[in-house]
């Protein structure tokens, strides 16, 4: 068996810690922050996560799927809050009982870490941040945040879980001149701001959906938490005639929501607060390769591919990696190195996939999703998918509630709508010609 040592006990590395650990491998995990099963987190990281199909199947190759469900919300469509204050409510699939789940960050986190825990060869250290990696021996150089002490530590392989701003993918860039890297950020940032419980302690809004509020430009969506509270977070410009940058005070910015919130204001007693409080966050995609080097080193999640979170699928993607990395470590069992190079080959064509449809989505939440046509080729999609059952499949379908790959989903629904238009205008065209015959 080997030794691995992973940077980053966040949720893809407490997953990939019980893989290994399931394994039978060595497992030393290190993570910069305190204990997360203490309530200790980072303001402004969003608490709420979107668990879907791919995600699940993660977890229920350890057994821990139901005991993570416990916690979550079933969210079964988007609930969309025009201006005027009217409500549509759109449902994921034409299948009622497919939905994605609002997940706390926080009780994840702690299911996965115990989960990895429970195989003697895993340990995990806390408040350790991760300064530089040797790549050849390989080995971390580590500072403990509490202390000031360093120390290395060193095993087989080490496996960068570190999060959008990797410090083993720092290593790579500067250690390797083949070594590609792309950064792009979004115009947009984010603000989280909460809506408590009613006063009688129930759900203020209608809890089994993401309740989106599509302003062209800009956005606020909302999702359940299990003490029916709801976090919603505005993703707004950062700079403009509105944006964060132009409105600041306490009568700009309440004249703001009550213009372009109207309904939601009277649920959030504490946006003011919340505003000036919780930082303004960015958007960041991120690409890079290769994710490994030799059979030494290689990156996981966010590390690899950080995407923005408009299809809920970052989460989700990084588990799917536990996955392929886990089934291509037993494959290769004898050679690591073919192993990490098998799982970049699978894996980078469908992360890139996902970040061209995640940043499609965020346009399509924000400027398409109030329009009557988006609503009826919703309804379209679902027609065709109730007459085509397994022959037809809208891209959200493909994307969250089946394994198909991301970059295989995003080609097929290409296919499909061509076909569909096509079809279409012939018919159309069709129609119009008996038209004009019979006059």
């Amino acid at each position: 068996m080997a030794k691995f040592v992973l940077i980053g006990s966040g949720l893809a590395g407490g997953l990939l810690a019980g893989y290994l650990g399931r394994r039978g491998d060595e497992v030393e995990l290190y993570e910069r922050r305190a204990d997360p099963r203490a309530g200790n987190f980072v303001g402004g990281r969003s608490i709420n996560l979107a668990l879907s199909t791919r995600g699940i199947h993660a977890l229920e190759q350890l057994g821990i799927a139901d005991q993570v469900l416990e916690h979550s919300i079933p969210m079964r469509g988007r609930m969309i809050h025009e201006k005027s204050g009217d409500l549509h409510f759109a449902p994921y699939d034409v299948d009622p009982k497919k939905c994605i789940h609002s997940i706390g960050r926080g009780a994840l986190n702690t299911v996965v870490i115990d989960a990895a825990l429970r195989h003697p060869s895993v340990r995990v250290r806390f408040n350790q941040r991760c300064t530089g990696v040797s790549l050849d021996t390989p080995a971390v150089h580590l500072l403990n945040a509490q202390t000031q002490e360093t120390h290395r530590a060193s095993g087989d392989a080490i496996i960068g879980v570190d999060g959008a701003f990797s410090a083993v993918r720092q290593s790579l860039r500067e250690k390797l001149a083949e070594f590609d890297y792309d950064e792009s950020y979004l115009a947009h940032g984010y603000k989280e701001l909460t809506m408590p419980p009613a006063p009688d302690g129930s759900w203020p809004m209608e809890k089994n959906a993401l309740h989106i509020w599509p302003r062209k430009s800009f956005m606020m969506i909302a999702l359940p938490n299990p003490d029916a509270s709801f976090t919603c977070t505005l993703f707004w410009e950062f700079k403009g005639r509105r944006s964060f940058a132009s409105i600041k005070t306490d009568d700009a910015i309440r004249r703001f929501f009550e213009e372009e919130f109207t309904d939601a204001v009277p649920l959030m007693p504490t946006l003011l607060d919340d505003f000036h409080g919780n930082p303004t966050g960015s958007l960041v995609t991120i690409r890079c390769a290769p994710w490994y080097y030799r059979g030494k080193v290689a990156l996981v999640g966010d590390a690899a591919h950080a995407v923005v979170p408009f299809y809920g699928q970052g989460m989700n993607a990084a588990f799917e990696d536990c996955v392929v990395l886990d089934e291509c470590l037993e494959r290769f069992a004898s050679d690591r190195q073919h192993a990490f190079a098998e799982y970049y080959r699978r894996r980078k064509a469908n992360a890139d996939a996902l970040a061209n449809l995640a940043v499609q989505n965020f346009i399509e939440m924000r400027d398409k999703t109030a329009s009557r046509l988006f609503r009826a080729k919703k309804k379209l999609d679902h027609f065709l998918e109730a007459t085509l059952p397994g022959t037809y499949l809208p891209l959200y379908t493909m994307v969250t509630f089946t394994r198909i790959p991301y970059a295989h989903a995003e080609r097929r629904a290409r296919l499909q709508d061509l076909v569909v238009y096509t079809i279409l205008i012939v018919a159309l065209a069709g129609t119009f010609a008996l038209l004009a015959w019979a006059m």
